[in-house]
C-alpha cells in the first residue's frame, strides 16, 4: 500500500513537471491535427488525363512517387496550382514540386505570421495552417544529401512561431542551422536557412537537416505534456515521413529527439527506417529499453547537468509519465557527451560536446 501511494504521488509530479521547451507555464489541452490537409476533397474530385489522383490518407508514399514519375511538368505544375497544401504536404511528391507548392499555399493564407515562410530561398518541404499549424523545413540539398538528419521537436513549437526569434541555436530551425554548421556545411553560401538563402554547395553540402514541426505538441506543463495522446499522434506522422524520404530516394535519417519529441520517436521507432535515434532532454521514450523500441537503429542519449528534465520523475503509471530514462545504465542506450551542455535547450551550442557528437552521428562517422 505505501510503494502504491508512492507511485500515484510520482505520478503527480509527472503530470506537473513534464514539458518541453517552455519551461513551468501551465499547459492547455490541445487537438492534434490529424489526416489530409484542407483541399483534399477537391483533389480526390480531381482527375490526370482520366487517372484519379493519389488519396492523401491512404495511398503509399512509394506509390504516390510513381505516380508523379509518370506525369510530364505541365501535369505536375497543374496540380500544384490547383491544389498547393495537398502537394505540398503529399510524401512521395518531388521535393521540387512541394518547395514550390508551399510556397504558393503560404502566401495564399493571407497572414503576416506565416510570410516570412514564403521568402525566396526557403525550402519549405510541408505547411499546414490548421489549428496552431504545422511546418517542415529542409536546410541543404535534400535532393542529393548523402546523410540525412531529423529534428523532432518538443513542446511549444507550431508554425505561428516557427520564425520567432530565439536564442541561437535553439528551437528547431536553430538546431537544424547549427547541427548542418557542424557538419562541415557552407552555411554562409545558403543552407535553406532563412530569407534569402537556397541549397547549401559547401564542404558540407551532402548533408540535410530537416526542422520537422509535423505534429501537434503540447503548450507548456500539462496533461499533454505528460501523456501520450500527442505523441502518438506524431508518431503516426512522423512515420508517414520518413516513409516519404525513403519514397523519394532519400538515405536513412537520423532522429535528433528532444524533450517530448522523443516521446514521438520512441513510439514511431518502430515504424520508420532510421539508421539512429538520439533522445536528449528527454522524460522517457515510453520503453523500459532501447532493445524495446524494436528497432534497427541506434539509439542515443544525452542529458546536461543543469537540464531540468532530470527533475521530471520518471515513470509510466495510467498512461501519464513516459518511462524510463534514456540517459540511464538500465535503458541500454549509447551516451552520448554532454557535460558541457547549458539548460534543456542548449545542447546545440557551438564548441558544445554534445554538438560535435551529434554531428559526428549525423555524418555517420561513429561505428
Amino acid at each position: 500500500m505505501r510503494r502504491f501511494g508512492r507511485t500515484l504521488v510520482t505520478a503527480a509530479l509527472a503530470v506537473t513537471l513534464v514539458g518541453g521547451t517552455a519551461g513551468w507555464a501551465s499547459g492547455d489541452s490541445q487537438a492534434a491535427v490529424t489526416g489530409p490537409p484542407p483541399g483534399t476533397d477537391a483533389w480526390r474530385a480531381d482527375t490526370v488525363s482520366g487517372r484519379s489522383l493519389p488519396d492523401p490518407a491512404s495511398t503509399a508514399p512509394r506509390e504516390v512517387a510513381a505516380f508523379f514519375a509518370g506525369l510530364d511538368e505541365a501535369a505536375r505544375h497543374r496540380l500544384l496550382r490547383s491544389h498547393p497544401l495537398v502537394v505540398g504536404n503529399l510524401e512521395g511528391a518531388p521535393l521540387p514540386l512541394r518547395y514550390e507548392a508551399n510556397r504558393i499555399a503560404v502566401t495564399a493564407t493571407g497572414e503576416a505570421r506565416y510570410a516570412s515562410l514564403a521568402a525566396p530561398g526557403r525550402q519549405i518541404l510541408a505547411f499546414d495552417p490548421r489549428g496552431r499549424g504545422q511546418v517542415v523545413e529542409v536546410f541543404g540539398d535534400l535532393e542529393h544529401a548523402e546523410h540525412v538528419s531529423v529534428i523532432v521537436p518538443g513542446s511549444d513549437n507550431d508554425a505561428a512561431g516557427y520564425d520567432s526569434r530565439r536564442k541561437p541555436a535553439t528551437g528547431p530551425a536553430g538546431m537544424a542551422r547549427s547541427l548542418r554548421a557542424a557538419t562541415g556545411a557552407d552555411t554562409a553560401s545558403g543552407s535553406g536557412s532563412g530569407p534569402g538563402s537556397g541549397p547549401g554547395t559547401g564542404s558540407g553540402g551532402s548533408t540535410a537537416v530537416v526542422a520537422w514541426i509535423g505534429y501537434t505538441t503540447p503548450v507548456g506543463v500539462g496533461l499533454d505534456a505528460a501523456d501520450g495522446r500527442l505523441a502518438r499522434a506524431g508518431a503516426t506522422r512522423l512515420a508517414r515521413f520518413t516513409a516519404g524520404l525513403d519514397a523519394v530516394g532519400a538515405p536513412d535519417p537520423v532522429l535528433f529527439c528532444h524533450s517530448y519529441g522523443s516521446v514521438v520517436c520512441g513510439l514511431a521507432a518502430r515504424h520508420t527506417d532510421a539508421a539512429d535515434i538520439v533522445a536528449f532532454g528527454s522524460p522517457g521514450m515510453r520503453a523500459d529499453t532501447a532493445a524495446a523500441l524494436r528497432t534497427g537503429a541506434r539509439v542515443w542519449a544525452a542529458r546536461g547537468p543543469s537540464d531540468w528534465i532530470a527533475d521530471v520523475p520518471n515513470v509510466e503509471f495510467a498512461g501519464i509519465g513516459h518511462g524510463v530514462d534514456p540517459t540511464s545504465a538500465a535503458f541500454g542506450a549509447r551516451r552520448v557527451p554532454a557535460a558541457d551542455v547549458e539548460g534543456h535547450t542548449g545542447y546545440f551550442a557551438p564548441g558544445t560536446q554534445s554538438l560535435a557528437a551529434f554531428a559526428a552521428i549525423a555524418k555517420g562517422e561513429v561505428r
